[in-house]
Parts: C-alpha cells; structure tokens; sequence
C-alpha cells in the first residue's frame, strides 16, 4: 500500500492519465512521434530541475529562482559563441558550464557568507541577469545554434530517440549515482535533514551548500545550450518558464521543500507530468497567462498535500 501512495506512483500514474485525456480532446496526441516531442521538452525540464533538485535537498528553504536568468544567459553566451558552427560546440560548453558555475557560486556564498535567505538572494540574482540580458542584447537577438547542436537536439539518433533525450537519461543515472553511492550525497542528504547533526559529525555546511548552487547553475547553463539548439537562436527571457515549473518537477517527484529526502528518478517522472499537462492546455487553446495560474494554483496545492511536511527543517 505504501509503494501505491509513493509521489513517484501517484505522478506516474497521473501522466497515464493525462495521456488518455489528451488523446481523447485530441486523437494522434498519443502517438510516437507526439510522445517523442513530449520527451525532448521533458528532458529541458529535466536537465533544470536536476540542479533545483539538489539546491531543495540542502534544506534550509533552499530554492534557487534565478535558473532561468542562468539559462537565458547560457544561451546567449553559447549562441555567439557557435554563430553557427560546429567547431564552436565546445568552447562554448566551456564558456557556458564556466558561467553557470560562476553564478551558483556567487549564490552560494551569498547564502552561506552573508546570510541572505535563499529566495532573496536567487531572486536578486535573476535580476541582475536579466538586467545583464537587456544591456547586452539591447532587444536583438544575437547567436545561432551549431547544425550538430540542432541535430543532437531534435532528430532521432539511437533507437530513434534524440540525443537530448539519452543525455537526460545519463544526468538521471548520474544523480542516481551521486545521491545514494556518493559521501558528498550522503552530505547534501544530511545538511538537509538535520544541518546542526551533519556540522557536529564533521560535514563542512557550508561549503556543502555551496556546492548544490554551483551544481545548480551548471544544470542550468547545460539547459541553456539544450534550449538554444532546440530553437536554433537565443531569445529575450528563454528561460523564465523553467523557474516555477522546475520546483513544481522537483515536488511533485516527492521531493518537499523542506529538503532532507527525496530523490531524482521523481523529478523526471514530475517534469513528464508537467510536459504533458502543458501540452493539454494547449490543445485546449489556453494562454500562456492561464497556464501559469494553473501551474502556481499546482505548487500551492503540492506544498498543501505534501511539500512542507508537518515539521520544516531549519
């Protein structure tokens, strides 16, 4: 009974759900080339919320807002960079993992150094990237997606799957890997269960901490590259949709907001779900300001049920 009440049964069924739904509105919303494009914005999803992921875990009301900030800016960095062209791949994977790190970093050490709460301070660092955006860009879009990029992306290559979709299942067993045969998982398991326990028996809080920023932000700079080679250029904002539904991916997976435990093979079964849900009100011609009411009206209803838990962690 129990593994029936898991979030991971409870999201997975959901997403059968909702796939018999959509095909009822919409016959061929089920089929294999629908459920292929599914996969691949899953799997944008998927790469974001892996690095919310961790961040939530830390405990402390960890929530990082500035994701897509970190991932516009990739895209941006990554597009110029490539202008097209294949032999830039990697420079600008270089470029853009550099920056993603630089950013957690600096919100790490604000969360740790000066104290600022984690939504202050993520949130003040979306602003100073988006401000960023608008000096730099100045309004016109700049870069282009390298053609390998865009094939990696979006055409099938293994067993008919895009690469994008393999990558997502390697960051899934990466993250499998690392939270539960790691010391350092044990340690952002700990730091977000009982942070005064871990410091006593040794773990370095702080620096621990820091590290799930910087994962954060790497996650994020890798979305940016995914996105740019989805959409073939960078654009003002790319990134804002991925903020919330991110930490909606992240709860729905049963991991709560007040860290400690969880896991990521929930996160991807969440940011599925959300995919999918998405995808219905589309077909159902709802705008884009309806779906993220539907979305926060979702993350309310999650944190009601079982986000918070009945005791927070400090």
């Amino acid at each position: 009974m129990k593994f029936l009440q898991h979030p991971i049964t409870i999201s997975s069924a959901l997403v059968l759900a909702l796939l018999v739904l959509g095909e009822t509105l919409s016959p061929g919303f089920a089929s294999l080339q629908q459920l292929q494009s599914l996969l691949i914005v899953s799997a944008l999803l998927g790469i974001v919320a892996a690095g919310q992921n961790l961040v939530i875990l830390g405990g402390r009301e960890g929530i990082d807002l500035s994701v897509g900030g970190v991932i516009s800016i990739s895209a941006l960095i990554g597009g110029n960079i490539m202008d097209g062209s294949n032999a830039g791949i990697l420079p600008a994977l270089v470029a853009c993992l550099g920056a993603g790190a630089f950013f957690g970093l600096l919100n790490g050490l604000g969360v740790t150094l000066l104290r600022i709460p984690p939504l202050v301070m993520t949130l003040g660092m979306l602003g100073v990237l988006e401000g960023l955006l608008v000096v730099v860009r100045q309004g016109i879009p700049s870069g282009r997606a390298a053609p390998m990029l865009a094939e990696f992306v979006s055409k099938p290559q293994l067993l008919w799957l895009p690469g994008i979709i393999w990558l997502w299942i390697a960051i899934g067993l990466l993250m499998f890997f690392l939270l539960n045969k790691t010391v350092l998982g044990m340690r952002f398991f700990a730091i977000g269960a009982n942070e005064p326990v871990a410091r006593n028996v040794g773990v370095k809080v702080r620096w621990t901490r820091v590290r799930l920023y910087v994962f954060a932000g790497m996650f994020s700079a890798v979305t940016g590259l995914c996105i740019l080679g989805y959409s073939g250029s960078s654009f003002a904002n790319v990134g804002q949709q991925y903020m919330l539904a991110s930490i909606i991916a992240v709860v729905l997976g049963g991991t709560p907001l007040a860290g400690g435990r969880g896991g990521y093979t929930g996160t991807m079964v969440g940011a599925v779900m959300l995919v999918v849900l998405q995808s219905i009100l589309t077909t159902l011609n709802i705008e884009e300001s309806g779906r993220q009411f539907i979305f926060g009206a979702t993350l309310l209803l999650l944190l009601f049920l079982y986000g918070r838990e009945k005791n927070l962690r400090n």
